[in-house]
C-alpha cells in the first residue's frame, strides 16, 4: 500500500504528517495510473480523477480547509492550516 499526497505546497504535506499520515510519495502532479488496490490518495482532485482512483481500488481523502479569502493563493504553513480547520475527509465517486 502506498500513500500519495497530491500538492505543490510543502505546508500541506507537513500538516498531513503532523496529523499522523505517513506519506510515501508527495507529488505535485498526479498520474492516476500509479494507483493500485489499497493505495491512499490525499489531496484536492477533480471528481473524474477521484472516480478513477476508486475504480482502481484506491481510497481518496480530500483536503478540506475553511480558508478566508485573504489567505487564498498564499503559501500556508501547517500551523495556519490547523488554525483554519484543515482535515482529510474520505470521498468516493463513480462515473455513471
Amino acid at each position: 500500500m502506498t500513500t500519495y499526497f497530491i500538492s505543490r505546497h510543502s505546508g500541506a504535506i507537513a500538516w498531513a504528517e503532523s496529523q499522523g499520515f505517513h506519506i510515501d510519495q508527495p507529488l505535485a502532479h498526479f498520474d492516476v495510473s500509479l494507483v493500485q488496490a489499497g493505495d491512499l490518495v490525499l489531496g484536492t482532485l477533480p471528481v473524474n480523477l477521484i472516480a478513477e482512483v476508486n475504480q482502481r481500488g484506491g481510497r481518496y481523502f480530500h483536503l478540506t480547509l475553511e480558508l478566508p479569502a485573504e489567505l487564498r493563493g498564499q503559501e500556508l504553513t501547517a500551523e495556519i492550516m490547523q488554525k483554519h480547520g484543515a482535515r482529510l475527509e474520505e470521498y468516493t465517486a463513480q462515473q455513471v
